[in-house]
């Protein structure tokens, strides 16, 4: 039998702007649900989040909460003014969390809480905001991008955290990898409607897809063609994505065409470039060296990147990515060697700061200078069609950009940078407040720019579908430079990593740690607390196989029969991890007891 809901909402409205932003919602969420909620920006989804947590009033509907439930959330900017430590922060408030379990959770994210707040950068404020939300140890964490301004460590550590809590948590997030790994039902929030699927983000395109072409099905049945043309927005995802399939294999092509040029060791092969690269390089960077004091960021590093490259910069903050970027790009100038740019390189740099973004200026300003036309790279076109192009309602030209989200204005700044002449693109942190629709465009809008693009992202899933060269730094100065996205990258260093298995041990070698002790438990007890991870294991592996499968656009008109047993299978699947992982979390605690 399903366990009862620790929090629901039956009825749920709320006004907003003489309208109601959604009506009539119905949601219930139980002790150890992992919901990913879904929706484009300006959908919803932030309210509804605080509505779930009772930070707003809804206008109608009845909110019920189990007594004693505990509700935290991490907001996607936290409020830090006023505090002047990020220790201050964290125990701040009625229901501030036990001291050393902030300590606690900030050393395991290596952050330190006694600096000021005012000083602290994105990704500080971002960790001891975590540290706050999850050392308070809550029945239901509400979670608003929760990777943004992490770095990938931190983020392989909250996946680890989450994937072992106890808890139930509702997830907004741009980032598939992180999505894809840890939800199990999808919340669907779309045109003041929402959904539930009992299904992880993996298989969410996929019912996405089979909604739409239901939907357009009973319009043709209708004759209902202003109905289709309502909702262009939609439309527009799924032909994207289907086009978007061609140019993941053209991505292919260029991986493979320029993991022929570099090394096995990833070092370019300068030496063996074909007249044909040399005259297509624009940047060439040979035997490369950076230091500041005593400490080396970057160590002899060589690469030649050519015309129409697409370049990923990834590692911990700190691991040098900014340092190398400004070496690229000619900003900062080498210890050692040379990094030598062509005359005719032309480059536009798209800052996470959106700084020229003034909150008093209109949509058209930013675009057009006040007018109806924009040239695109030399191609002159009217204020409102290139709005649409980026996803906008073309009635939004008058708006004040004050009046935008954080996501719209980040996809109208990638508007006006991309309308920009040049040959080179600098893209920092680009999809930090951007939905996966516009996530979509832009990984399209990269693959059509005809010069190169070098990329300093922690979306792994971005970066798996956008770049041919991953350059990974690990903050010793080594630079691997890999054929390929982030998985390729990661590929590369878990087989560094893995010992030669002729290889001796060291005599240096530390001994491993003994086992814990445990506690007395049965015969089958025993069994089922050594054999219960690697049946957990084998089932998420059967669960990401599958999601994968499901994820195929395709397949429900293909196959209905297949994607309704994948959707089943998932499921099951999904339920017997759960029973696996409550059976041994029992069978932990005994043994700690």
């Amino acid at each position: 039998m399903a366990a009862a809901p620790i929090l629901s909402w039956e009825q749920l409205g709320l006004q907003q702007g003489g309208g109601w932003l959604f009506r009539d919602l119905n949601l219930a969420i139980a002790p150890r649900d992992r919901l990913a909620l879904i929706g484009r920006n300006g959908a919803g989804k932030t309210t509804l989040l605080k509505l779930i947590g009772g930070e707003v009033e809804a206008d109608k509907g009845k909110r019920s909460v189990q007594p004693g439930t505990r509700i935290v959330t991490l907001e996607q900017d936290p409020f830090f003014t006023g505090y002047a430590t990020l220790m201050d922060f964290a125990l701040s408030g009625p229901d501030a969390p036990p001291r050393h379990e902030v300590e606690a959770i900030a050393g395991q994210l290596g952050i330190d809480m006694s600096r000021t707040a005012d000083s602290a950068s994105g990704g500080e404020r971002r960790r001891a905001a975590l540290a706050r939300a999850l050392a308070s140890e809550p029945d239901l964490l509400l979670l608003d991008e929760p990777t943004n301004h992490l770095d990938l460590a931190a983020i392989d550590w909250l996946e680890d955290w989450l994937s072992r809590y106890k808890g139930a948590f509702v997830v907004i997030s741009h980032d598939r990898t992180f999505l894809t790994r840890l939800t199990k039902a999808t919340l669907w929030l779309d045109r003041a409607s929402l959904r539930r699927k009992e299904v992880g983000f993996g298989g969410y395109e996929a019912w996405m897809e089979t909604i739409y072409a239901e939907e357009a099905r009973a319009a043709d049945k209708l004759d209902a063609k202003l109905k289709i043309e309502a909702h262009w927005l939609e439309r527009g995802v799924t032909a994207r994505r289907k086009r978007n399939q061609g140019r993941l294999e053209k991505l292919w092509e260029m991986r493979a065409t320029r993991a022929a040029m570099l090394s096995p060791q990833g070092g370019a092969k300068l030496a063996l470039a074909t007249d044909d690269v040399k005259t297509k390089a624009v940047i060439v960077a040979d035997k490369v060296t950076k230091r500041f004091g005593e400490r080396t960021i970057i160590k002899d590093f060589t690469l030649r990147i050519t015309r129409g490259d697409r370049i990923g910069l990834v590692g911990a903050n700190g691991s040098g990515k900014t340092t190398l970027l400004r070496l690229l790009t000619g900003e900062l100038e080498p210890d050692s060697g040379t990094v030598t740019l062509a005359k005719t390189l032309h480059g536009v740099m798209i800052d996470q700061q959106r700084s020229l973004m003034s909150p008093e200026k209109r949509v058209r300003d930013i675009l057009a200078e006040g007018g109806d036309w924009i040239d695109v790279r030399g191609e002159r076109k009217h204020i409102q069609g290139y709005l649409k192009d980026f996803l906008f309602d073309p009635g939004l030209v008058e708006a004040r950009i004050g009046t935008l989200s954080g996501g719209e204005r980040s996809r109208l700044l990638l508007a006006r940078e991309f309308a920009r002449k040049s040959n080179l693109l600098v893209l920092d942190e680009p999809t930090n407040d951007l939905d996966l629709e516009t996530l979509d465009l832009l990984q399209e809008v990269i693959a059509d720019y005809d010069g190169t693009v070098l990329i300093v992202s922690h979306d792994r899933d971005f970066l798996d579908r956008t770049v041919t060269i991953t350059l990974g730094l690990d903050g010793s100065g080594k630079v691997d430079v890999v054929a390929g996205g982030y998985a390729d990258w990661e590929k590369q260093r878990q087989r560094s990593h893995v010992p030669s298995k002729s290889a001796p041990k060291s005599a240096a070698e530390p001994a491993p740690p003994p086992p814990p002790k445990k506690g007395k438990l049965s015969y089958k007890d025993q069994r089922d607390y050594d054999l219960l991870p690697g049946r957990i294991e084998e089932l998420l592996a059967q669960i990401a196989r599958d999601e994968a499968t499901l994820a195929d656009p395709a397949l429900y008109t293909r196959d209905p029969a297949r994607f309704a047993a994948l959707t089943k299978a998932i499921e099951t699947a999904r339920a017997e991890k759960d029973a696996a992982e409550e059976r041994w979390l029992e069978l932990a605690e005994q043994v700690e007891g």
